[in-house]
């Protein structure tokens, strides 16, 4: 990193009132399509001059970037399961702004104040998606956590679009309001 970005980043908090990751957590809850868009937010909804405005977006496309590849990454060899996992997210963003999406090397957590779902393309046909369902019983469909362990207490296995029906988005749902 140039010496001019590093100062730039190091001023942020007392010329803009936040430091970078504090605004990359801002942006990370909208979804701006164009980096403009972004820039405008910033400049028109926080005050942030252009400046700051254009290095802060830039930086968390950066990032974003990174965890779009993590994400592409586990998908590579099961193309077939990108239709599912859109679907999740989807319906995930659709809960509230406070909601974290966090890609890692195998799988994909999803926040509130604590993971309540996670997302794993298990094999090159299923997605297996593990919920945090304290006391809620086991059915054919609701498994005990499997191979999740202790980090979900079910698991439900995916293997068409179809199966994110109102059923999943239920007990989704009910896993985002009991992680306060």
């Amino acid at each position: 990193m140039d010496k001019a970005l590093q100062t730039m980043i190091d001023n942020m908090p007392v010329k803009t009132g936040k430091s970078l990751e504090e605004w990359k957590k801002i942006l990370k809850l909208k979804a701006f399509e164009k980096h403009s868009e972004g820039v405008k937010f910033l400049k028109t909804q926080h005050g942030v001059t252009h400046g700051f405005a254009n290095t802060i977006v830039t930086l968390s496309k950066d990032e974003n970037n990174a965890l779009s590849d993590m994400v592409e990454a586990q998908y590579k060899g099961k193309e077939n399961l990108v239709p599912i996992y859109k679907k999740l997210i989807e319906y995930i963003n659709s809960l509230g702004s406070d909601v974290t999406i966090t890609p890692k090397k195998s799988s994909v957590s999803i926040i509130r104040k604590r993971q309540f779902v996670l997302i794993k393309p298990a094999t090159k046909t299923r997605i297996d998606l593990g919920f945090k369902l304290k006391d809620k019983p086991v059915t054919e469909r609701l498994e005990n956590s499997g191979p999740f362990g202790s980090m979900c207490t079910h698991r439900v296995r995916l293997s068409q679009v179809t199966e994110v029906d109102e059923e999943l988005k239920n007990w989704i749902s009910e896993a985002y309001q009991k992680s306060v």
